[in-house]
């Protein structure tokens, strides 16, 4: 036997009473900013997200010219979901128009940086030394074994190396040993 039972609570009307609720952040836009919005909309060649949250807004509007939607009905007309129109009624009142619809800058990387400046220059430096006996030149791999063995960094790849050591025009798969700077020539 089935312990679930449609309950009350999954009715429409309880829907649209769970939806009139007070709402925290409610949406109020200026003849100004719907205009904005309708013209963002209208050129459609933003991205999919800025156009959905513009439609949000438009939807969400309480003001006079607003449709003043229900969370639930944006949610079925726009296919979204009550958590993406919460935030974006949140940022709306809490940071502006313009906030809601550029994208927000990381404040750190993805991945944080192997090589800091210091270990940077401890690989050039490493890179524009003599190779190791039996050697003509370091090779990426043999600089990835040594910047480990050395404690430099704890782990490196050989492209990792070879970004830092191009950044710097440090080149040691160069036919010398060593720093490799390319000559000014005049020009003609």
């Amino acid at each position: 036997m089935s312990h679930w039972l449609a309950h009350p609570e999954g009715t429409e009307a309880s829907m649209a009473a769970r939806d009139v609720a007070v709402k925290k952040y409610v949406v109020r836009l200026s003849a100004e900013e719907r205009g904005a919005l309708e013209e963002l909309i209208g050129k459609g060649k933003s991205p999919a997200r800025r156009l959905t949250k513009a439609r949000i807004l438009l939807k969400a509007d309480q003001s006079e010219d607003g449709e003043g939607w229900s969370d639930s009905k944006i949610v079925t007309a726009l296919d979204t979901t009550e958590a993406m129109i919460y935030r974006v009624r949140k940022q709306l009142v809490e940071e502006g128009l313009e906030a809601v619809l550029s994208r927000k800058k990381r404040e750190t990387p993805p991945i944080a940086r192997i090589f800091d400046g210091e270990k940077e220059a401890k690989l050039i430096a490493l890179a524009c030394s003599e190779p190791p006996e039996g050697f003509s030149r370091w090779s990426l791999r043999l600089l990835e074994e040594k910047v480990v063995e050395l404690e430099i960094v704890e782990r490196a790849s050989d492209s990792t190396i070879g970004r830092v050591l191009k950044k710097t025009l440090s080149s040691p798969t160069a036919k010398s040993a060593g720093s490799y700077r390319p000559k000014r020539t005049a020009l003609s």
